[in-house]
């Protein structure tokens, strides 16, 4: 039998599905590492760490294949930098999308038309995700680094690079970064000569579909496939899960939920808003995407359950039940809108579809009456609104959704999975399957070793699916909630400025 390996390099483990040609699952490896928060508003994770987890990970999914593995191909965690030397040795950890260091370059540039003209030309937003102004801030920040770095490359460059020697990225990953012009294809010389690099310090662009061959054989033998496997190049965890979600057709929006959050839809040709609130990059075939990433998506969820619920925790543990479900289980006691509480859910700055990397989170409304179950209730709630939020903004550009499909770790939760619905006011389709991005980076490597046409071969893979229909008991409470919500994140735009530079000038003791 002939197997295809998916491989996802996230922003918290990197995870391996062993996948027959026909898509069933025959193997999986979840792989997990640390992220480096040292100092305030840094982000940052080992590459080494990440090409151990990956090796790790490839190596336990393959003991599973009684036949052969006919390649494997990656989706990645997007935004991610690191500088290499002469001997493409790091000289960086891996800065993530997650990294805030480069605030005021980006703040910088929103205010004085760059950042708006670098948006017209990559399709990436105006935000410190982007490597682009990470490489600006380094270059004012670590002049010595940033001078010394021979090359500069994402997370999955280094892994692949550790794998064949060659330094080579594709196209979907290269938009990502703001330094490549989505309507030439190509590394823009003039981004590049304002941020002070050359193209020979970047790899070289090839297609998602393009293949590397002549694997290290001292790493083609721990991890048990021949030398001559052929590594599909893949594209970004956002398009993959777009594709592994079988959302491919017009108007179909998909939403994710993991750590982190999104809302995006393929379109045939580049879309950009005026507004810049949305971003937009190719991805193969004539397929773009577009839509809006957030950063405060399931790790909302987390910090409440060790924040505000920490003695639930510990009790989940006792009646051996999982803690998430147990806080579930609370706010499901709470009316929908939380009796009027209102939660901002920007833990850590926000992008789509404010851009705000020094917003903030709030409650808004606590009375008396409110409890810590209100609580719970209005922070999954926020994080809903926030993603409903990006989802008005991507209408504006491509109009109403025809179908609206959702995954991560979020639709674990019936609760969540319906208050997305209501919020939305629209019927959610939650497949079964798991890891959609890795199926959708087997997807590629199914069109690039000739066993399939197009990407819509992976709808035979999705399997079953639940749809879930909007309560409109629900839809009056959160259609009044939803203005003041809004509201409310207006007024505060310039006190997220002010509140942010009081904690950088104040730092918790475990930041200083």
């Amino acid at each position: 039998m002939d197997y295809v390996v998916g491989i996802d390099i996230g922003t918290t483990s990197t995870k391996a599905v062993l996948y027959t040609l026909q898509g069933d699952i025959k193997g999986y490896s979840n792989q997990l590492y640390p992220l480096y928060q040292d100092t305030p508003d840094m982000a940052e994770e080992d590459p080494d760490e990440i090409f151990n987890a990956t090796v790790t990970a490839l190596t336990e999914v393959v003991k599973n294949a009684d036949g052969r593995v006919r390649a494997v191909s990656f989706s990645t965690q997007q935004h991610s930098l690191v500088g290499l030397d002469a001997d493409h040795k790091p000289l960086t950890r891996v800065i993530t999308w997650a990294d805030n260091r480069s605030e005021k370059q980006a703040t910088e540039l929103g205010k004085n038309g760059q950042g708006l003209k670098i948006y017209n030309k990559t399709g990436l937003p105006i935000h410190p995700m982007g490597p682009v102004y990470k490489l600006l801030w380094l270059k004012k920040d670590e002049s010595q680094l940033f001078n010394q770095t021979k090359y500069w490359v994402g997370i999955k460059e280094y892994v692949l690079w550790r794998f064949f020697h060659q330094l080579k990225e594709e196209t979907s990953m290269a938009a990502t970064t703001g330094l490549m012009n989505i309507f030439k294809m190509d590394w823009d010389e003039d981004i590049l000569k304002f941020v002070g690099i050359t193209r020979d310090q970047l790899p070289e662009l090839v297609e998602p579909t393009s293949q590397l061959t002549g694997l290290e054989p001292k790493l083609a033998d721990q991890i048990g496939i021949p030398a001559d496997t052929p590594f599909v190049m893949g594209a970004t965890d956002g398009a993959l899960a777009e594709i592994g979600l079988g959302a491919i057709g017009k108007g179909e929006v998909a939403v994710t939920i993991g750590t982190s959050g999104a809302v995006r839809t393929f379109i045939d040709k580049p879309q950009l808003d005026p507004k810049g609130r949305t971003y937009c990059y190719p991805v193969m075939d004539g397929k773009w995407i577009v839509g809006g990433p957030v950063n405060n998506g399931g790790i909302v969820f987390r910090w409440v359950r060790d924040n505000l619920f920490a003695p639930e925790k510990e009790t989940a543990k006792l009646l051996d039940m999982d803690p998430y479900d147990l806080l579930t289980d609370i706010a499901k006691k709470i009316p929908a809108g939380s009796d009027g509480l209102i939660f901002h859910p920007f833990l850590g700055g926000e992008r789509a579809p404010i851009w705000n990397g020094n917003a903030r989170g709030s409650f808004f409304g606590l009375t008396r009456t409110h409890t810590r179950a209100h609580m719970v209730r209005a922070a999954l709630e926020g994080v809903v609104f926030n993603l409903y939020t990006v989802q008005l903004a991507l209408q504006e550009a491509v109009g109403e959704p025809t179908l609206i499909t959702a995954t991560g770790g979020f639709a674990r939760s019936a609760l969540w999975r319906q208050m997305l619905a209501d919020i939305f006011e629209h019927p959610v389709t939650i497949p079964e399957a798991f890891e959609s991005g890795c199926l959708g980076a087997m997807t590629l490597a199914l069109i690039s070793i000739g066993e399939a046409d197009d990407m819509s071969v992976v709808k035979k893979f999705i399997g079953k699916q639940n749809t879930y229909q909007p309560d409109p008991t629900n839809f009056k409470n959160y259609r009044d909630l939803l203005p003041i919500y809004l509201s409310v994140g207006r007024k505060l735009e310039g006190e997220y400025d002010d509140i942010a530079e009081y904690q950088r000038q104040h730092p918790h003791p475990s930041e200083e």
